[in-house]
C-alpha cells in the first residue's frame, strides 16, 4: 500500500525481486553509493548518481520490466552488489524511445520469435518518418537538452581577434595583411549509417531514434555549418548517401568535394572538402591500401591527398598538402595499420615537393585507430621507429592486454610493395640517390655481402621526412584527465588526430618539432576536446545534439613562408 500510486507492473516487479532476494537485499531509490546495478555499458561506474524517477503520466518503464523471469533474461547485470544499491536507467527523463530494438532484445534472451517483425518494422518506419521533424522540432523551441559547449584555445592574441574580426563577418583579404594566409581545418568521423547499423551493439545506450540516418544527418551539417572549417576532412562518409546528401549539401555551402570509396564491400570512404573562396584545387590523389597481389594487404581502407592552393596570397606558387584517411581498426594488426600509414605517406611524399625539391606544409587527418603514445603514433610524431621485437598487438595501443602477440615481421610488407623503409616509392627514392650521387659503386671492397649486413641492420627502422606536431595535447594539463574524440557503449578514447608541419616559431608545436622544408604552419588555436566524463553527462556519443560517435576535431592555422 506504501506505493500504490505505481504502476501495477512496477509494483510486481518490486514483489517479484523480493521473492528472490533475502529480506537485507533490499533495494532502495536513493543511495548515493557507487556500487550499483545498471544497464550493461550504459555508464562507466563513477557515473552513479542517485534516481530522480519522474512517475508522471507521460512516463513508463521500458516494457522488458516484467515477471522475474522476463527481467532475469534481459541485458542487467548485479555489479559487486551490496546491501545498500541503487540502479540506473538510462537517462531520468528518458521515454520509451529508448527501447532496445525488438532483435536485439529477441538475441539476448534466445528467442526466435517471429510474430513480432511485423510490428518492428511498422514502428520503425513511423520513427524514421518523425525523426527529420522532431529534430527541427526541437532546433526551433532552442532546446539544450544534451549539449556540451566546447570553447576555443587560443595560442596568441592576434588569433582571438582575427576570429572575432571573422564573426563579425569581415573579409581577410580586405585586411590589409596579403602576406599571412590563414584557414581552418576540421577532421570528423561521421559514422556511416551502414557501420552504426552492424554494430548495434556499441550504441546500447542510445534512444533509437537518435540513431536513424534523417535524424542524424541534419544534426551533423547543422555542426559543419556552425564550425565553418575551410576545409573538412570527413571519415566514414557513405556513398549513397554522399551521392543523393552530402555533396549537394556541402556543395551549396561553397564547399568542393572529392571522394574516395572504400575498395571492398563496405560502402563508406573518406572525402576532402574545401571552400572556393579559400583555396582551388591543384591535383586530386586516392590511395587504396588493397594489393590483391600482396596477402598482407587484403583490406579495404583508403586514403585521399588533394594539393591546394591558397587565394589572396602573394606567393603565386604556394601550397598546402591535405591528406586524410581512415586506418584499419583491428587492435591485433599493426603490420597492416603501420603498412597502410607507409603508403600514405609515400603519396604525402610524392604529391607535397615543390620544384625547388623542399616540402610544401602538410596537413594529416584521420582515424588511425591508434592511441597517443602508441608506437604507431610515435613514428607519426617522430619520424621514426624500430619495430624490431615490437609485439603485433602493440602496435596501436588500443588493448591494454594485448591479444595478439606475434612479432613483427622484418620487414614488415614486401620488397614488391614498392615502398623503402623511409616511406616513399621506390622508384623516387633512386632517382633521388642517383641525382645527388649517393649512389654506391659496384666493384668495391666485396661490396655484396657489405651491403647485405647493412641491409639487415637498418631492416627494422622505420622512417619519414616529415616533421610533424599534433594539434592537440591529448590531456588537460590542469587534471592529466585523458582527451576523448569518441565515446560510446564500450570505450572511450583518442583515435582521431590532425598533424602538421609546423613553423619554427610555432609556440604550440610539441618539443622536437622543426620548420618544415617550405615554411609551415603556426597554429592558432583548436576547438577544446573534452572528457570522457563530460560527455556521459550528455549520455556519450550519439547523443541528441551530437549524431556521431565521434567527436569533430577543429583547427586554425596560419601559413608561414619561408
Amino acid at each position: 500500500g506504501r506505493h500504490s500510486m505505481l504502476p501495477r507492473h512496477v509494483q510486481r516487479l518490486g514483489r517479484d525481486w523480493l521473492t528472490h532476494w533475502s529480506g537485507s537485499q533490499i533495494l532502495t531509490f536513493n543511495s548515493p553509493v557507487s556500487s550499483c546495478m545498471r544497464w550493461a555499458g550504459h555508464f562507466p561506474p563513477w557515473a552513479s548518481f542517485p534516481i530522480s524517477a519522474d512517475f508522471s503520466a507521460n512516463w513508463r518503464f521500458p516494457p522488458f520490466f516484467g515477471p522475474w523471469r522476463q527481467f532475469q533474461n534481459s541485458n542487467w547485470y548485479l555489479d559487486n552488489y551490496t546491501q545498500s544499491c541503487c540502479f540506473h536507467l538510462p537517462n531520468p527523463s528518458m521515454k520509451s524511445e529508448g527501447e532496445e530494438p525488438l532483435t536485439k532484445k529477441r538475441r539476448l534472451s534466445g528467442q526466435d520469435d517471429t510474430s513480432t517483425l511485423e510490428q518492428e518494422t511498422n514502428l520503425s518506419n513511423q520513427n524514421e518518418e518523425s525523426c527529420l521533424s522532431v529534430a527541427q522540432n526541437e532546433e526551433k523551441h532552442g532546446s539544450k537538452k544534451g549539449t556540451i559547449k566546447r570553447h576555443w584555445e587560443y595560442f596568441c592574441q592576434q588569433s582571438k581577434t582575427m576570429k572575432i574580426a571573422k564573426d563579425k563577418g569581415s573579409d581577410q583579404s580586405s585586411t590589409g595583411s596579403e602576406a599571412t594566409f590563414d584557414f581552418t581545418v576540421m577532421s570528423y568521423n561521421i559514422l556511416s549509417q551502414n557501420l552504426l547499423e552492424g554494430n548495434s551493439h556499441l550504441y546500447k545506450h542510445c534512444r533509437q531514434r537518435l540513431l536513424f540516418w534523417t535524424y542524424r544527418f541534419p544534426n551533423i551539417l547543422q555542426e559543419i555549418k556552425e564550425l565553418d572549417a575551410d576545409v573538412l576532412c570527413l571519415q566514414e562518409v557513405q556513398e549513397d548517401h554522399y551521392r543523393t546528401e552530402i555533396k549537394s549539401s556541402l556543395e551549396s555551402l561553397g564547399y568542393h568535394c572529392e571522394y574516395k570509396m572504400r575498395t571492398g564491400r563496405k560502402p563508406d570512404g573518406c572525402a576532402i572538402c574545401f571552400k572556393t573562396s579559400k583555396f582551388s584545387l591543384i591535383s586530386s590523389n586516392p590511395v587504396e591500401f588493397f594489393r590483391h597481389d600482396i596477402p598482407l594487404l587484403d583490406r579495404d581502407n583508403v586514403g585521399l591527398v588533394l594539393l591546394l592552393q591558397p587565394r589572396f596570397h602573394c606567393k603565386a606558387n604556394a601550397a598546402i598538402c591535405i591528406a586524410n584517411t581512415h586506418l584499419l581498426y583491428n587492435p591485433r594488426r599493426g603490420d597492416i595499420k603501420l603498412t597502410q600509414l607507409a603508403m600514405l605517406l609515400a603519396e604525402i611524399a610524392s604529391v607535397a615537393p615543390q620544384k625547388d625539391g623542399s616540402f610544401c606544409p602538410i596537413i594529416i587527418c584521420g582515424d588511425f585507430n591508434s592511441v597517443p603514445g602508441s608506437p604507431l603514433y610515435r613514428f607519426i610524431k617522430e619520424g621514426k621507429l624500430n619495430y624490431e621485437g615490437l609485439a603485433i598487438g602493440k602496435v596501436s595501443g588500443q588493448e591494454q592486454f594485448p591479444r595478439g602477440q606475434r612479432i613483427l615481421s622484418i620487414p614488415i610488407w614486401p620488397k614488391k610493395l614498392g615502398i623503402s623503409q623511409n616511406c616513399v616509392y621506390e622508384i623516387k627514392q633512386q632517382q633521388k640517390e642517383e641525382n645527388a650521387g649517393e649512389k654506391l659503386e659496384a666493384g668495391k671492397l666485396d661490396n655484396t655481402q657489405e651491403i647485405v649486413i647493412a641491409s639487415e641492420k637498418l631492416s627494422s627502422k622505420l622512417r619519414h621526412h616529415f616533421k610533424l606536431s599534433s594539434v592537440y595535447s591529448h590531456y588537460f594539463p590542469e587534471t592529466g584527465v585523458p582527451e576523448v574524440t569518441t565515446c560510446h557503449s564500450r570505450s572511450a578514447v583518442t583515435v582521431d588526430y590532425i598533424f602538421y608541419s609546423a613553423a619554427n616559431d610555432d609556440t604550440a608545436a610539441q618539443p622536437g618539432a622543426e620548420e618544415s622544408f617550405c615554411g609551415g604552419l603556426k597554429l592558432l588555436g583548436r576547438l577544446a576536446l573534452l572528457t570522457e566524463k563530460d560527455l556521459w553527462t550528455v549520455n556519450g556519443l550519439p547523443n541528441e545534439k551530437n549524431s556521431s560517435d565521434h567527436l569533430p576535431l577543429l583547427a586554425e592555422f596560419r601559413l608561414i613562408e619561408r
